[in-house]
């Protein structure tokens, strides 16, 4: 039976369709955001064309008022109330729709953001190999907000409208003159108008990047601190971090550069536009065909005709939300992991690798057919050298990744088959670098779904030899993970320790012993490997030690399965041994962790033993290092 795919097949999937990547998501995702706050843009524009009729009224009553002061004062009374009653109403209009804007863009942004979080948490590690976690931050806070004031920017826009076009059609009513006139214009203001959207898109665009681009260097640097502070290069690393900034500078210079030309021309078009409009209008005056109120009113709707600033304004909003949805909707371009519906039949945590290929971006063929087992209840170490695929074929067995080709099964069913909760129920993982997550200690022993009772937890702790340090802290197991300052090894004794305590069919350990001194980690395994049943166990080794004690070993050599067999006949090939840095025999079995060997490590893949803060962890939920490239 073949394995249903997930949609965008292959470890790194590529976004289909056509256009530029992010186009078709980054429109369809103001659409949604624009629905979402359907009832609040309706109620805002409804507030936009009210203040804009009230604008429209203003005039006309104001030249009715002026008229009837000049004709008989004693009748103006009404006229001049008319007056303050629409100045009020223009007034309070303005107020609701500043605080209703501002609320309508608060919850569009919240949307936008819990939209895409869960977007990125549902693509899994593969959105931080593609964008980086700074990049990431700076679309979900920063391009997110921007993208947010597209609702409110867009009610506004037609009210924005409706006022140069109720301006025009009142001049019409005055005088069809008069309207005539302006409308000779009206061509020049509407190629300034395009000129301005096209070139501000241009701007916009460049500018977003370039600001990535530094938050994603910045997060790598304080990822980096304790190296970047060890080497002694921190100006190296701001000059990096700031590399953009001239381009930033520039493409900010160009924008203000648009938008200024913009107004300048519509400040020398407007004007001329007014003053043909007032000259018509005085023309008219003069042959007694309009009224001095009426040539007031028409002053004032050839100012309200010409409002390009306004429209301006609008356009330079709407095309900054535009190009901020276009980055948003790349990260969409990201398909998330499918889940299936089956649950798994009863077994131990049978593991079975079919003919497994998968690549990197760079279409470099990490694991080439790779066919191996887990049987239930044992435990199967994977060694080889820097490279050779180890932490790739962890997260494929635990579908933290999908192979380009091939099927990864646990007792027969395929991976992606399962429904999502009874996955993430049968595989536990522990990482090298775990992410110390949750509140407390205690939460984060616990972490997940759904979170193992309290004396399990503990259980799981004495098990990774982590209740004992745990119990010294200030307040045990309900102590904040960021009053718990952590070593390497008890930071990675948590995460052996919440593995342990999620329990399930396969436990899967990448290079989560690394940290660890020698004796704790006899114990661990010890633990690990005799006492376990009822479950199959995949451990990425880089001590011979750990390779001793497992069931099997499989030597991955060059993306392939060199070999599968016990540590103590493998170790009789020079070429085995040469994986851990070693020529000198070693005995097999438990004597093994006696030898002299327990430091012994893969290549340049050697543990850390330094100090790890509380929840300072692994970048990507993998454990996968060096970008996601095992």
């Amino acid at each position: 039976m073949t394995a249903p795919r997930s949609h965008g097949s292959g470890r790194f999937p590529t976004p289909s369709g056509e256009g530029p990547p992010g186009a078709s998501h980054g429109g369809a995702l103001l659409r949604a955001a624009t629905r979402h706050s359907g009832v609040r843009c309706a109620a805002l524009a409804f507030l936009s064309l009210a203040g804009t009729a009230a604008g429209l009224l203003l005039p006309a009553a104001l030249g009715r008022a002026l008229d009837a002061l000049l004709a008989n004062p004693s009748r103006a009374t009404n006229w001049v109330l008319y007056c303050t009653a629409l100045i009020l109403v223009l007034a309070v209009l303005d107020a609701c729709e500043t605080v209703l804007g501002a609320t309508t863009n608060a919850r569009a942004t919240a949307w936008l953001r819990e939209r895409l979080t869960g977007h990125v948490l549902g693509v899994g590690p593969r959105a931080g190999h593609r964008f980086g976690p700074g990049e990431l931050v700076a679309r979900l806070v920063g391009n997110a907000a921007q993208a947010g004031t597209a609702p409110a920017t867009l009610a506004g826009l037609f009210a924005a409208l409706a006022a140069p076009l109720g301006a025009v059609v009142a001049l019409w009513l005055i005088d069809p003159r008069l309207a005539l006139v302006f409308l000779g214009g009206v061509p020049v203001v509407v190629a300034l108008l395009r000129a301005f959207a096209r070139n501000s898109s241009r701007c916009v665009t460049r500018y977003q990047d370039a600001q990535g681009r530094i938050a994603g260097a910045l997060a790598e640097a304080i990822g980096g601190a304790r190296t970047i502070a060890a080497g002694g290069t921190a100006d190296k690393e701001v000059a990096r971090i700031l590399r953009p900034l001239p381009e930033l500078s520039r493409e900010g210079h160009r924008m203000w550069r648009v938008q200024g030309r913009a107004a300048a021309q519509a400040v020398g078009v407007a004007p001329l536009l007014q003053i043909a409009v007032l000259a018509t209008a005085g023309l008219l005056l003069t042959q007694h065909r309009l009224s001095v109120g009426e040539l007031l009113a028409a002053s004032r709707y050839a100012v309200l005709a010409t409002g390009v600033g306004v429209l301006v304004g609008r356009l330079g909003g709407l095309v900054e939300a535009r190009a901020s949805a276009h980055r948003l909707g790349e990260v969409l371009d990201e398909p998330e992991t499918a889940y299936g519906t089956r649950h798994l039949p009863p077994g131990q945590g049978t593991l079975e690798l079919r003919a497994v290929t998968a690549r990197n971006r760079d279409g470099r063929t990490v694991l080439d057919g790779v066919d191996l087992v887990v049987p239930g209840g044992t435990t199967l170490a994977v060694v080889g050298r820097s490279g050779a695929g180890k932490s790739l074929l962890a997260a494929l067995a635990g579908r933290l990744a999908d192979p380009d080709s091939g099927e990864v099964l646990l007792d027969g069913v395929p991976l992606p088959e399962l429904d999502r909760h009874t996955l993430r129920r049968a595989i536990g993982y522990a990482f090298e670098r775990p992410a110390l997550l949750g509140e407390t200690v205690e939460d984060t022993i616990g972490f997940g779904h759904p979170q193992p009772p309290p004396d399990r937890i503990r259980e799981a702790a004495r098990t990774a030899r982590a209740d004992d340090f745990v119990r010294r802290l200030p307040h045990g197991y309900a102590t904040p993970c960021a009053a718990a300052p952590l070593s390497g090894g008890e930071a990675q004794r948590l995460g052996l320790a919440r593995a342990f305590a999620r329990g399930g069919r396969l436990l899967i350990l990448d290079d989560a012993l690394s940290s660890l001194d020698t004796v704790t980690e006899h114990h661990v395994t010890e633990a690990l490997f005799r006492r376990t049943s009822g479950c199959g166990r995949l451990v990425v080794a880089h001590r011979a030690s750990t390779a001793a004690r497992a069931d099997s070993v499989a030597w991955l050599d060059g993306g392939r399965v060199r070999a599968v067999d016990r540590h103590a006949e493998l170790w009789a090939r020079p070429e085995y041994r040469a994986v851990f840095g070693s020529d000198a025999a070693v005995p097999a079995g438990d004597e093994a962790v006696h030898a002299g060997d327990e430091s012994a490590s893969v290549g340049d893949e050697s543990a850390s033993v330094e100090a790890v803060p509380a929840g300072e962890g692994d970048a990507h939920p993998s454990g996968e290092r060096n970008g996601g490239r095992p």
